[in-house]
């Protein structure tokens, strides 16, 4: 689990891609001997596993993701010498400044405007339909791994305002118009509209007729 504050900026130092496997090396600023094969990493929204710490003095990591992953997220797109944001799982330790993210992307949206004002951007992303029933307005959103709130909801988009800080400490800063990003939508709804759809089945004529109250 995590919290969708970005820990660092990592780059991609190779990727290599098999027929069911991809391959990726990432060097940060990371203390390697903080971490050992089998950790989870969140890398631009995906919770990744560390297959292999090549160099500890450089904090090199090596991770694998299967082809389900590369379907459903941007790491298809992944290139070498791209800056992806960076955050260790949650400890007990730590500070929960954004909210609950699980690392597990429901979709990929596209970049459709990138607005400034002053020192703060506000950018615009597409959705699939099928999440517009769990994103709210000033609810939580996670883009490429980072906590962000909606200030702006329409009916195919979303949109999301940076501060200076975040758009000097995460990739968000540098994304341009046309550019996929990964969505994970807040877990809280999720499960609240797993509730609520058990209690509408619940008190269904079905329901109550089966059991013999009608």
């Amino acid at each position: 689990m995590f919290t969708g504050i970005i820990k660092t900026i990592g780059i991609i130092n190779d990727i290599k891609r098999a027929q069911h496997l991809t391959t990726v090396t990432i060097e940060s600023s990371l203390t390697a001997s903080s971490y050992t094969p089998g950790d989870s990493i969140n890398i631009d929204g995906v919770c990744s596993t560390i297959t292999a710490i090549l160099k500890n003095d450089r904090c090199i990591m090596q991770f694998e993701y299967m082809p389900e992953t590369i379907h459903k997220t941007t790491v298809s797109k992944w290139k070498k010498k791209q800056y992806v944001n960076l955050e260790p799982s949650l400890t007990m330790n730590d500070a929960l400044g954004g909210h609950f993210v699980m690392g597990h992307i429901d979709a990929t949206g596209t970049i459709t405007a990138i607005d400034s004002t002053g020192t703060s951007k506000e950018i615009t992303i597409t959705y699939p339909q099928r999440l517009q029933k769990f994103l709210a307005l000033k609810g939580s959103v996670s883009i490429d791994g980072v906590s962000l709130t909606i200030s702006k909801l329409e009916e195919q988009t979303l949109t999301v305002s940076l501060i200076p800080h975040t758009l000097s400490h995460t990739t968000l800063g540098e994304k341009k118009k046309d550019d996929q990003v990964n969505i994970e939508i807040d877990m809280l709804s999720r499960y609240l509209k797993q509730l609520f759809d058990e209690r509408d089945k619940q008190t269904s004529y079905e329901f109550l007729k089966d059991r013999g109250f009608i």
